[in-house]
């Protein structure tokens, strides 16, 4: 539980830590999704939608670069990049 006064600062804390993390691609990909997300009709759109992105990009260099740093306790290296490897099944 945080005070009133630190919640604002601790959440932009914890937004920078993700975004410090996490691959571009992938960053990349959930900002469309959400984008997208908000006009949708129906929850499946964005479950189907979501399954392909989780699909895809469990057999990117990077899913295998967040693995192997985990596991050896050091910092990521991400190589995949937002011009040449977005998934075509969502522009």
């Amino acid at each position: 539980m945080y005070p009133d006064d630190g919640l604002l600062a601790s959440t932009r804390a914890l937004a920078r830590e993700i975004a410090a993390h996490t691959a571009p691609v992938a960053a990349a990909l959930i900002r469309r999704m959400l984008w997208r997300g908000l006009g949708m009709s129906l929850p499946m759109e964005a479950h189907r939608i979501g399954s392909r992105g989780i699909f895809t990009r469990s057999s990117s260099s990077d899913a295998a670069q967040g693995v192997t740093a985990f596991l050896e306790k050091r910092a990521t290296h991400f190589s995949d990049r937002m011009s040449r490897d977005m998934p075509g099944f969502f522009p």
